[in-house]
């Protein structure tokens, strides 16, 4: 039997990411009665330092789910079955927010995108200019696919809608973005933006949100649909908790830290690490692959590179299961794999919450062994590279 490897782990998952000592110790504390004034107190100030994030000043709704529960949520609240949602096509998860959408009784309309080069944002204004009836109520969008390691556009998108003189509302899923990359929900014009606590929050799965317009509120009260635990109306009937069934409170704590830890940072400081990490990690995949050989950036669009998680695409011939086995068996490093049609062709590097230069040093170096000892042909020279970029 093989000893398991000694030492702290490596965890470069995009998500769930590292939670530092700091939350852990502030959620290691007995409950609380969540009615008291203590802990509203908290509650409150989550919801503010939230919204500063968010950079909104919308109305903020949290839920005890995972990011799939907020996704729920928001077509729960604003979608009756039959109505017409336009997904721009990004990845897996664009692809998963679909199938719930269809399975929620929504037609559901595809802008159709290349997973490597991102969507046309030309061709979703062709198509909302041809929607003369308005039938698409909503435009849903993931920000940040975590599946590919590409950002969309949402000043665009936002764009589009408002030279077409389109009323569809603007969604967006922000959970690999949050808290790691600049979201500007109101400058933006994004009418729900869906996020979740295990990724730039660094906090335990177990937390989501949504941030939602005024307009969408106003939609949301002439929908029909039946919905309970996420109605946003029965929710703002339990002020001042806001809250339906039992509040996690131990999410609170952690997250009243989490936020503390963004502010002390400063949210441009974070976002600038974030990217900092991101372009070296980028400049370490360019030189395994510098040879045609190795592993490549699988996003292909300068532009719309992530700096939260970073999407590599296998060398003709190889799988990533035999690299991501021996990186967690051999070394504990943790990596994504791929997702969907690209289980075994990629894998992906989280660059995202707590997270500094060596622990990603230490993940590119032991990527590069665990490539070596999976027999992955790269190019040498891929931690120089990225040391390179960071002392830049």
């Amino acid at each position: 039997m093989n000893a398991k490897p000694r030492g702290r782990q490596f965890f470069n998952n995009p998500g769930p990411t590292n939670i530092p000592d700091r939350i852990l110790r502030a959620m290691d504390r007995p409950v609380m009665d969540f009615m008291s004034d203590e802990f509203l107190a908290i509650q409150h100030a989550c919801h503010a330092g939230v919204k500063r994030v968010l950079k909104t000043d919308q109305t903020l709704y949290m839920y005890s789910a995972t990011g799939h529960g907020a996704w729920e949520a928001a077509l729960a609240n604003l979608f009756s079955a039959g109505d017409t949602v336009l997904i721009i096509e990004t990845g897996y998860f664009s692809q998963s927010w679909a199938e719930m959408a269809t399975n929620l009784g929504i037609k559901v309309e595809t802008l159709a995108a290349d997973w490597r080069k991102g969507a046309d944002i030309s061709q979703l204004a062709d198509r909302l200019a041809r929607d003369k009836a308005h039938a698409i109520k909503a435009v849903l969008t993931v920000h940040n696919e975590t599946a590919t390691g590409m950002v969309l556009p949402l000043p665009d998108i936002r764009r589009a809608l408002d030279e077409a003189k389109h009323p569809a509302l603007l969604l967006s899923d922000t959970i690999s973005s949050l808290a790691s990359m600049d979201y500007k929900m109101d400058a933006w014009g994004i009418d729900v933006t869906v996020g979740g606590s295990q990724k730039g929050l660094m906090l335990p799965t177990g937390m989501s949100l949504t941030g939602v317009s005024a307009k969408a509120i106003e939609v949301s009260r002439k929908n029909k649909a039946p919905r309970h635990y996420w109605n946003w109306e029965l929710m703002n009937g339990r002020a001042p908790q806001k809250f339906i069934g039992t509040a996690p409170v131990h999410m609170f704590f952690g997250l009243q830290e989490s936020l503390k830890m963004l502010e002390e940072e400063g949210l441009d400081a974070v976002f600038a690490r974030h990217a900092r990490l991101g372009e070296a990690t980028r400049a370490a995949v360019r030189a395994w692959g510098a040879d045609g050989k190795g592993p490549q950036l699988f996003c292909q669009s300068s532009d719309r590179l992530s700096n939260s998680v970073t999407a590599v695409l296998m060398p003709e011939g190889t799988s990533s299961d035999g690299l991501r086995k021996a990186a967690i068996d051999r070394y504990n490093l943790s990596l994504g794999g791929g997702l969907g049609p690209l289980m075994g062709k990629a894998f992906r590097i989280g660059h995202m919450g707590d997270l500094n230069e060596p622990m990603l040093l230490g993940c590119l170096a032991t990527t590069e062994l665990a490539m070596k000892t999976a027999g992955v042909p790269f190019a040498p020279g891929g931690v120089d590279a990225a040391i390179e970029s960071l002392a830049g």
